[in-house]
């Protein structure tokens, strides 16, 4: 796994997924997943992408629960902005970024933001389209910092989040190392 010095194996018989490796890039860290879908959270339909994040995010060695699943819109922004009080390291949060009047993640993000990374965001965009899916330009997730946290928004499709995670993959570590305060 890029960024990372060593592989990852997941302990499914623990609640969190706790790694078994000596030293991965989450190990003591906290990680929450937001997924913003109004009909998810009607129960319409499961939460596809949500879970996928979770596994992910647990695969690094955060301790993570289950998905957060808010309706898109003013509950979604109070959702963060309750999950960022708890002081976790990671937030990533799935759905809202795209072009329809509902998708608004990232006009929710943005007020509790205290810095941008968009580098970030436009490699995860940059992804998707060197993979061929020329849409991947249309989200308008953003990535930054609150605090002493980071906060991703992903797009809702399961390829999108896979593809972002790719990317995300290859420098949470190097984040986490910088955001209190450690060297280049």
């Amino acid at each position: 796994m890029t960024g990372m010095s060593e592989s990852t194996r997941t302990d499914p018989g623990t609640e969190t997924g706790t790694a078994t490796q000596t030293n991965p890039v989450g190990a003591g860290k906290r990680a929450v997943v937001i997924t913003s879908s109004s009909r998810a959270a009607a129960g319409v339909y499961p939460d596809r992408s949500g879970p996928v994040i979770v596994e992910r995010l647990r695969s690094w060695g955060f301790s993570t629960g289950q998905p957060i699943v808010v309706a898109d819109g003013d509950e979604f922004g109070l959702t963060l902005r309750d999950v960022l009080a708890t002081e976790p390291d990671v937030v990533v949060t799935t759905g809202g970024t795209g072009l329809t009047p509902t998708d608004v993640t990232p006009e929710q993000t943005m007020p509790l933001l205290d810095r941008l990374v968009p580098g970030i965001a436009e490699g995860m965009r940059a992804a998707g389209v060197a993979k061929g899916v020329p849409t991947a330009m249309l989200s308008r997730g953003l990535v930054g910092i609150s605090g002493q946290c980071l906060v991703v928004n992903l797009p809702g499709s399961r390829g999108g989040v896979s593809d972002g995670l790719d990317v995300l993959e290859q420098v949470v570590e190097h984040v986490l190392q910088q955001l209190p305060g450690g060297d280049h």
